[in-house]
């Protein structure tokens, strides 16, 4: 009896790791959503852990195995990589998945290009500068390079700026400068650590995260709205969201992170395609404002992959 139920359970192959820097929140991630539907969705879902390797060598259950074996091994698949565009072998396949575009990955590492993209719909980021890693045979003594890469930010927007390593696995730190030298001492940081450097303009205002889900509750673009807005910011922040995840195409979940200047109105700061399943999570407190559970868009999510093929 026992055998004949799991052999009903519908099989999602999570695939996690990946060559490059995010290898390891890949895992993590990729964890969590084991974790998460293995603990609330056990009687539905059979896990199947799919790992890449830091040799692009791919293991089910810790043994290595060929792409094309996956049509044996999953109904559908969830993908937390980063770095490996897995979604055409995935889609010719014809495997259901949840994850990681190639596209939408490329908006979300890259502000200049999601600045260029999001602008045809009226949404407005902060500007920013990128600024590639110190080479000295390149780019001259030091001191000049600091002095010339602070003149032109100055000369693109004006102070309070933002100054932090362009990647995450950084020791430098996040400056906020308010004047012409603190500028030239938090790029003098990033020159020291090595690091692209990324200057954002400092816009100070309300923070908001929103999170919103394809086709959830009979809804094109469902938006998990929070209970502290007051009914203006509501419609306003629900019809740019609807907008954006529009848009961007997104087939499944969009995180979108705000800032609400009380004059300039909002800013769009951040995007993310993969919900945070902890507990205690921004996403799990968005849900219960809405009187949901994770695991009813968990569900919904991979209901709406298998059902989507």
């Amino acid at each position: 009896m026992l055998k004949k139920k799991e052999k009903n359970k519908i099989r999602v192959g999570i695939l996690r790791g990946g060559a490059g820097k995010h290898y390891e929140s890949s895992l993590e991630k990729g964890g969590d959503i084991i974790s998460h539907i293995f603990e609330n969705l056990s009687d539905k879902y059979k896990i199947v852990d799919i790992l890449i390797d830091k040799n692009n060598v791919w293991h089910a259950g810790g043994v290595p195995i060929h792409p094309s074996d996956l049509l044996n091994k999953i109904d559908v698949a969830w993908n937390t990589l980063h770095n490996l565009n897995v979604s055409p072998i995935l889609n010719n396949l014809a495997i259901p998945n949840i994850g990681n575009e190639y596209f939408l990955g490329a908006l979300k590492n890259n502000n200049e290009i999601l600045r260029e993209h999001v602008k045809n719909i009226g949404i407005q980021m902060p500007r920013s500068i990128l600024l590639s890693s110190y080479q000295e045979d390149f780019d001259g003594p030091k001191e000049q390079y600091i002095s010339k890469k602070a003149k032109e930010i100055l000369n693109k927007f004006s102070a309070p700026w933002i100054i932090k390593s362009f990647t995450t696995d950084s020791n430098m730190g996040i400056h906020l400068a308010k004047t012409f030298r603190e500028l030239v001492d938090a790029i003098t940081d990033g020159v020291n650590h090595n690091k692209s450097i990324l200057v954002e303009e400092f816009i100070l205002g309300k923070v908001i995260s929103l999170h919103s889900v394809s086709g959830f509750r009979g809804e094109d673009v469902y938006v998990f709205l929070p209970l502290n807005f007051s009914i203006n910011e509501k419609e306003k922040i629900s019809s740019i969201v609807k907008d954006l995840h529009t848009h961007l195409g997104v087939n499944h979940y969009l995180k979108s992170d705000f800032l609400l200047h009380p004059k300039l109105g909002f800013f769009l700061t951040n995007i993310d395609f993969s919900p945070d399943l902890r507990a205690e999570s921004h996403f799990e407190q968005s849900c219960k404002y809405v009187g949901a559970d994770i695991y009813h868009v968990v569900d919904h999510l991979l209901e709406r992959a298998l059902n989507k093929m």
